[in-house]
C-alpha cells in the first residue's frame, strides 16, 4: 500500500481509523529522513492492514507545532484512535517491523483503561494531590 500524504485537514480523520496507523513526520532537506524513506515505504507494503501516512513538516509547520514535532523524523503510532507510541529518529527495518509487531499485541482494552485513568487522574486540575 502506498503511503498517504497527511494535511492539518485530514490528520484527525486519518488517526481516529479503527486498526494500525503509522505517521512518518519529515522534511524534503532532512538527510535522516531521505534515509527512513525507503525503510517505511518497504514496511508499507509488507504491511497492507496498516495505513501508513507522511506529514511534510514544512508544508503543514501548524500541524506540527500543534503534535509538538520538534525532531524530524519522529514516528508517531496510534492504534484505534489511540496514540501508543512516538519517536523522534529513524529506525532501522527490524526494529520498525518489531514495533509494528508490539503495536499489534497490544491489548487495547487495557490501554483505553489507562488512557480513562489518566484522564481521571488529571480531571481535577494541577492543585489536585493525588
Amino acid at each position: 500500500m502506498a503511503t498517504l500524504d497527511i494535511t492539518k485537514e485530514n490528520f484527525e480523520d486519518t488517526i481516529t481509523k479503527d486498526g494500525v496507523v503509522l505517521v512518518d513526520f519529515w522534511a524534503s532537506w532532512c538527510g535522516p529522513c531521505k534515509s527512513f524513506a525507503p525503510v517505511f515505504e518497504e514496511t508499507s507494503n509488507e504491511n497492507p492492514d496498516a495505513i501508513f501516512a507522511k506529514v511534510d513538516t514544512e508544508a503543514e509547520q501548524e500541524l506540527a507545532g500543534e503534535l509538538g514535532i520538534q525532531s524530524i523524523p519522529t514516528i508517531m503510532i496510534f492504534r484505534d484512535g489511540i496514540q501508543v507510541f512516538s519517536q523522534p529518529g529513524a529506525l532501522p527495518k527490524d526494529s520498525l517491523d518489531d514495533l509494528l509487531k508490539q503495536v499489534n499485541e497490544l491489548d487495547m482494552d487495557e490501554v483505553r483503561k489507562e488512557v480513562e485513568q489518566h484522564a481521571a487522574d488529571h480531571e481535577h486540575g494541577p492543585s489536585c494531590n493525588h
